[in-house]
């Protein structure tokens, strides 16, 4: 018939000049320019293509939660289905650090404000706009300039967590620290004395004493931050 057209032999055709033209627009480096297509129509095509991607992306605010969950769908999507040897071995934690920065800013718990001294007898916990977190990765350093091909000797430990201005805040805390807020959120709540005192037993600290000063300095500086409560 006139004018009908064979699709078993246009589609992969035109598939594979999809492939070709999308494969240019993402890395134009390393993939030839498509056959019969200008450089200049294809730098108009491959800028026009990440406007749109970087107009969508910076407007994702809490208008919509469909918006919000794409970042969440994009981590699951490095997680689970992404497997390229070629990728930077820290891209999925760090794909977490600036996720969590969203995540927190448009969590809908209210801060926390204290307004009680803490002492040894203070009845804790950890406020829910405070995220303890651990990478293996230096997460909070990396650029351009820093690109690590393996994981730290030690972890690094953050604190992620949001004011009463509604303004989110990274912290970076010893391993230690890390240790004492997790404990502090697994057991929901806890006395400072208690809290202290079981870090004394876990670490084997050969100077109680000294532990119990210096953790309660640490515990108070966290609670004017209002990263813990103070009940």
């Amino acid at each position: 018939m006139r004018g009908q057209i064979n699709m078993k032999n246009s589609l992969p055709s035109f598939d594979s000049k999809q492939r070709e033209f999308a494969a240019y627009i993402r890395d134009p480096e390393h993939n030839p320019i498509p056959a019969g297509i200008q450089q200049q129509r294809m730098a108009m095509y491959r800028e026009l293509f990440f406007n749109n991607i970087s107009g969508f992306l910076a407007s994702n605010f809490p208008v919509s939660p469909y918006f919000s969950e794409i970042p969440e769908e994009f981590l699951a999507f490095l997680e689970h289905e992404r497997n390229n040897a070629n990728d930077y071995p820290f891209m999925l934690e760090l794909a977490h650090y600036e996720w969590v920065e969203m995540a927190l800013s448009i969590a809908k718990e209210e801060p926390i404000i204290n307004e009680s001294t803490l002492t040894l007898e203070t009845r804790i916990q950890l406020s829910p706009l405070a995220w303890p977190l651990a990478y293996q990765y230096p997460v909070h350093k990396i650029s351009p300039d820093f690109l690590p091909k393996a994981p730290a000797e030690q972890p690094t430990c953050l604190i992620v967590y949001r004011d009463t201005h509604d303004e989110v805040h990274f912290m970076e805390i010893t391993p230690l620290t890390y240790r004492l807020l997790a404990m502090i959120e697994e057991q929901e709540s806890m006395i400072v004395a208690d809290c202290l005192q079981r870090m004394i037993q876990e670490t084997q600290h050969p100077n109680p004493e000294l532990m119990m000063t210096a953790g309660l300095q640490i515990l108070t500086e966290l609670a004017e931050k209002m990263i813990i409560a103070v009940l």
